[in-house]
């Protein structure tokens, strides 16, 4: 198991490196950031002051260098817009878009799992029906619009829940529930793929016929083997939470990371956006790499292989 973790390991950091130079390359790809700081209106001379001032006229490898050093020790310097330590701007916002994350892949995998379960024991049954059409529904509608109904239902015409804010953990039900929906048809459709294959398989024929009970033989037997692709999936869908609820965010007035993220590329705040698309990068490759070391825990054959 060591070695399998150990290879992945370093896999993650030379994926880490390789994203960390493509995030800080796309910046100037883009355009002239001096130019774009200095603003429309702004002389030749004006953007030249900037380019010295900030050291955009030095080389870009040795700005990455200098960047990435300094990254790696938690420094992602200041803000150009809110003139605030980047680290710390995003440290005060994430808290709320690991929240929402956390509370939303939970929701879609309690929500997703036992559904896909109940499908594939029963198929064509009204329990498959209801799974295949909250599935299609999840796909056809658009997160923002499945926020709005929600808060004119709930919030505006019941006065069950509060429309916007972060302020308790009521104003967290409706984000959590628009987020995690998005996830659910994928992770639904992938159980129910999973356990209808495993289910006809002979092990469990042979579990059935050795006089295991019906839940151990779901449970124990079909379920892990049929979970270890959505382990991977919930995984990226984890990382696509973090980095994608700017939606959600928006509709509900939570100021998490991804809004500030939406606030920092209006405004031209390069090391904001830069330090974003670091962090949200890193949630990708830190989930992976923990989906793929609990993948080889549920089926040794990967740690071989």
């Amino acid at each position: 198991m060591l070695p399998f973790i150990l290879k992945r390991l370093g896999l993650a950091l030379l994926v880490a490196l390789t994203v960390s130079f493509i995030s800080f390359s796309l910046l100037f790809l883009s355009g002239d950031p001096a130019a774009a700081l200095a603003g429309e209106t702004a002389s030749g001379e004006d953007v030249e002051a900037i380019r010295r001032l900030y050291g955009f006229d030095r080389p870009m490898l040795v700005q990455y260098g200098e960047w990435l050093f300094s990254a790696v020790q938690g420094d992602f310097g200041e803000s150009y817009y809110f003139k605030l330590p980047v680290a710390s701007l995003i440290a005060e916002r994430l808290q709320v878009t690991m929240l929402l994350g956390v509370c939303g892949i939970l929701f879609a995998l309690l929500t997703a799992v036992p559904l896909g379960v109940a499908a594939a024991i029963r198929p064509n049954s009204l329990i498959d029906r209801v799974a295949l059409f909250l599935s299609v529904a999840g796909q056809a509608m658009p997160s923002f619009w499945f926020g709005l109904i929600l808060i004119v239902v709930f919030a505006i015409q019941l006065g069950w829940l509060p429309p916007s804010g972060a302020a308790t953990w009521r104003h967290f039900i409706m984000p959590t529930i628009v987020l995690g929906y998005y996830a659910m048809p994928a992770i639904m459709r992938l159980t129910r793929a999973g356990m209808l294959d495993v289910l006809n398989s002979d092990f469990i024929r042979t579990a059935r016929a050795k006089g295991a009970g019906e839940g151990r033989v779901l449970f124990k037997h079909a379920l892990r083997n049929a979970i270890i692709p959505v382990v991977s999936l919930a995984a990226v869908q984890m990382g696509f939470m973090l980095g994608g609820s700017i939606v959600v965010e928006s509709v509900f007035a939570l100021h998490g990371a991804g809004f500030l993220a939406w606030e920092s590329i209006a405004r031209n705040d390069l090391p904001t956006v830069q330090a974003l698309i670091l962090v949200f990068s890193m949630f990708y490759i830190v989930f992976t790499f923990l989906a793929d070391v609990l993948n080889a825990w549920l089926d040794p054959r990967m740690r071989s292989s």
